[in-house]
């Protein structure tokens, strides 16, 4: 049957309320419709209705209908009982990279860093307790994860992550720190939440981070902060190598001072933008 066959709504299935959320303000059909929207990923990027509503913790009616809004605004197309998201959805991340004032003044300099270092350039920006990649400008590929523009890692084991944490005040890190599970993704991760807090200390007094095969094996990224006109850190930008050829220290001497120039030169640029 065609889902759009069973679009009328049922009072009697409608969804149980969500936990309570402060204010009057909360719309939550918007938030259904977002939780729906992050349904899909690299692993599910075709579902059921039944898939959707598991996944969302909805009634097949309440994901059904949302589902089919978003097919009536091209969010989302079907083909038999499978549902996938359109091209269309990267309007929604589009909006948020163009209204980014460094969005397009950081991608020639990095460029131009990438090319004198030989190496990977990224920039990230920090949501909640993870970091989320806006620019990248690939090179060798030293990770088994696939990066791109949007994707995530967690901010306490990455060099990004660091430097952007290091803004938080001491309660807020504290928060962070405490919000996710800390694993040891290599045997080098660090994930005890005291010894983070001095690592994290010590990147917010030298202005700089760098993460040796905490996050994965052989990788190795050093970073530097990207501020805007009032001083504050509104994004990180880094340097990923491979320990087989270069060793923490040896980035460190040959790109650290190329990363922070590139990092103020766009800084700069942010400055004289907003």
């Amino acid at each position: 049957m065609n889902p759009a066959s069973r679009a009328s709504p049922d009072p009697s299935d409608e969804q149980p309320e969500l936990p309570e959320k402060p204010g009057d303000s909360y719309v939550q059909s918007f938030a259904r419709g977002l939780s729906v929207i992050r349904a899909f990923n690299a692993e599910h990027p075709e579902q059921t209705l039944t898939d959707v509503a598991a996944a969302t913790g909805l009634t097949r009616a309440g994901a059904r209908r949302i589902l089919l809004t978003l097919q009536t605004l091209g969010y989302v197309e079907t083909e038999g009982r499978l549902f996938r998201l359109t091209p269309k959805i990267l309007d929604l991340g589009f909006a948020y990279l163009t209204s980014m004032p460094f969005w397009n003044l950081a991608e020639p300099v990095m460029e131009a860093l990438s090319a004198e270092v030989h190496e990977s350039c990224s920039a990230a920006v920090l949501d909640r307790t993870e970091i989320v990649y806006v620019l990248r400008v690939p090179t060798h590929k030293i990770m088994t994860i696939n990066l791109s523009i949007g994707s995530r890692l967690p901010a306490y084991c990455t060099s990004m992550g660091r430097v952007l944490l290091a803004t938080l005040d001491d309660a807020t890190l504290d928060a962070t720190l405490g919000a996710a599970p800390l694993y040891a993704h290599t045997p080098r991760t660090v994930t005890d939440k005291d010894e983070l807090k001095k690592i994290i200390a010590q990147v917010r007094q030298q202005g700089w981070a760098i993460v040796d095969q905490e996050l994965e094996g052989g990788l190795i990224s050093i970073s530097a902060p990207i501020r805007n006109r009032q001083g504050r850190v509104i994004a990180a930008m880094n340097i990923s190598g491979n320990a087989q050829r270069s060793s923490a220290k040896q980035m460190v001497k040959a790109f650290l001072e190329p990363l922070q120039q590139a990092a103020q030169r766009v800084s700069e640029m942010v400055a004289r933008r907003t």
